[in-house]
């Protein structure tokens, strides 16, 4: 089950989320307005947005 920390508002469609999994959390980030627009990472390796100013 994917958990989401995320809240949409009605003009944005990408999102992020954490998908837990036995060998390592996923960090997913996604345009659901698009189909397969998406891409995923290990959630500790996920940049975080300090490190990306």
């Amino acid at each position: 089950m994917m958990s989401s920390d995320v809240t949409v508002g009605a003009d944005e469609t990408v999102v992020g989320a954490i998908d837990p999994a036995e060998s390592a959390d996923r960090y997913i980030i996604a345009d659901i307005a698009v189909d397969g627009a998406w891409l995923s990472m290990r959630a500790d390796e996920a940049p975080t947005l300090p490190s990306m100013r």
